[in-house]
């Protein structure tokens, strides 16, 4: 299957990692691919000399990907129509603030609004489409769509075969965006569950700090198996309490995304949990891998997520005393390995 939809105007707004790459293959699909950020430097880097100096160091990007800083296009853009989707590919703690700041007021119906974003956010316990909701308002939730699945950016910009898995509410949106993307060495499926989507992308960042720290701690293969697994579980009975499909767990968005996270150094929050499995601290394990671990501020937002829809996870429940009670991870596995036996399946 080819795409669809050839030689569009995109904009990507956020010039991470993962948006970086992901404007990278729309431009080498034939789109005329816009990203925005909020370093300048940055921006005029991948103007003058495509590539991006801050992230994916040493890709050089299309000339199809033209950079510009975020407020500068704001201030000279007040009709997004000319664009045929909107890519948001923000950290979710920052989704909010670029919505109001930026595109509250001017965001038209008409582009189709793709959100990369993994996580949940800390004050509202939001997902990124509620997020979208509460400031865009319904008419825009309705067409949004949730892009996520075993993705690292680094492999989508070295063109390594991937599959994503792609979810909104809307069939029509759906079927759209999978044509904007769609290539052999991009593959989108759909359906209609973006709340299963978004509720795997962001706790299996959670249980991959877990897989790391075992990992650290020097557990071998059959640790790392049982972990990913109990924690496919508790991630799954989260998704249905909040009306996910549990179908969508077992798919792309939730086993795959899951078993990458959690079995590669390529994993930034795979990365942290072996730096504290080493008996490292969180401020250094941070500062060592030099950049965002989503898992680290979803932990609480996870914990307190759990609480309120009365759903028991013992794995993000470690996870977050580590993080924010000072429990010492040893104590943390002790309690793990001393629950009660039960059932593995509720009927």
């Amino acid at each position: 299957m080819e795409s669809i939809i050839k030689n569009t105007k995109i904009l990507v707004v956020g010039a991470g990692n993962f948006g970086t790459a992901l404007a990278q293959h729309l431009a080498c699909m034939g789109h005329h691919t816009t990203l925005l950020g909020r370093d300048r430097s940055v921006m005029s880097g991948i103007n003058k000399n495509h590539k991006n100096p801050k992230y994916l160091k040493g890709f050089i990007l299309s000339s199809n990907v033209h950079a510009t800083e975020l407020e500068e296009f704001c201030k000279s853009h007040t009709d997004l129509n000319e664009f045929f989707a909107i890519i948001l590919a923000v950290p979710t703690q920052g989704l909010r603030h670029t919505l109001e700041t930026y595109f509250k007021n001017f965001l038209p119906i008409h582009p189709y609004l793709v959100c990369a974003a993994k996580g949940i956010e800390q004050d509202s316990l939001l997902l990124p489409l509620d997020i979208i909701k509460s400031v865009l308002g319904s008419a825009a939730y309705e067409k949004a769509t949730i892009l996520s699945g075993p993705s690292f950016a680094a492999e989508i910009a070295h063109k390594s075969p991937t599959c994503v898995a792609l979810a909104g509410k809307d069939d029509a949106s759906n079927l759209a965006v999978q044509g904007l993307f769609h290539s052999p060495l991009f593959r989108v499926y759909t359906h209609n569950d973006p709340i299963g989507l978004e509720v795997a992308g962001a706790l299996k960042n959670v249980i991959a700090i877990a897989a790391g720290a075992a990992s650290g701690l020097g557990y071998l293969a059959n640790s790392r198996a049982a972990l990913v697994t109990r924690g496919l579980a508790q991630i799954t009975q989260v998704g249905i309490a909040l009306g996910a499909n549990p179908i969508t767990f077992i798919g792309l968005g939730g086993v795959g995304d899951l078993f990458l996270t959690c079995s590669s150094e390529k994993s930034r929050n795979y990365s942290v949990g072996f730096k504290l499995g080493e008996g490292k601290s969180l401020d250094q394990a941070l500062q060592e891998i030099g950049s965002v671990a989503e898992g680290v501020t979803t932990a609480k937002a996870a914990y307190s997520l759990c609480q309120k829809v009365g759903v028991s996870c013992s794995i993000i429940e470690a996870v977050y005393e580590v993080l924010y009670m000072g429990k010492p991870i040893l104590s943390a596995v002790h309690d793990l390995l001393h629950h009660e036996p039960r059932a593995e399946f509720n009927h």
